[in-house]
């Protein structure tokens, strides 16, 4: 159970800050960067939220919320090195079950669109808007985790989330664009000279 009696601790004013397990670290470290994101990415969702969205997409919106809560609960906490006892509380992980559920809702989401013929430019209603955005943010953090993977073991089960939840916010973008009718394409050259 988390419990915030106080905001401000003034612990990180010298610039570093404390992991899940105690430990303290640069405010720049990967393992920052990378759980930070993932809030950054959790805000942005919750603007996709703020405006009109299916019921059901506001509903997943809603899951994958509390699953980058999970992710940032994940990334706080560092694998405990090979030689280390077992934890008497292990730390929250994210699961497979977590990254299956979102490819069920991809192939759910984009047996209903048609296949695209060329790139499709970020926009059209605001929510397919939002979504993009999001979905950009997405690929950041996916990027910064796996710098954090190359530094130090993390779980894999984050960076196949982060993937997988990219390519269903670019899904969801284009459902909310009339299920990609009202999306506009990519014209490779279209006003060059």
């Amino acid at each position: 159970m988390v419990f915030l009696n106080r905001i401000y601790t003034r612990g990180g004013d010298k610039g570093e800050t404390s992991l899940g397990d105690g430990s303290r670290v640069s405010k720049q470290h990967p393992r920052i960067l990378a759980y930070g994101g993932t809030d950054e990415l959790n805000s942005v969702l919750g603007l996709v939220r703020s405006v009109e969205v299916p019921e059901k997409i506001d509903g997943w919106l809603s899951i994958i919320q509390n699953d980058l809560f999970d992710i940032g609960a994940d990334l706080c906490v560092p694998e405990p090195a090979a030689d280390q006892p077992a934890p008497e509380h292990p730390p929250l992980r994210v699961t497979q079950d977590q990254v299956d559920r979102l490819e069920s809702w991809i192939d759910e989401i984009n047996e209903q669109l048609e296949p695209l013929t060329s790139f499709v430019l970020p926009g059209g209603s605001p929510a397919s808007s939002w979504l993009h955005l999001a979905r950009t943010v997405s690929r950041r953090v996916e990027v910064s985790v796996w710098s954090l993977h190359d530094a130090e073991p993390i779980n894999e089960n984050v960076l196949r989330y982060l993937n997988r939840l990219s390519d269903l916010l670019f899904v969801l973008a284009q459902f909310c664009n009339d299920g990609g009718r009202a999306s506009v394409l990519w014209v490779p050259g279209k006003n060059r000279e």
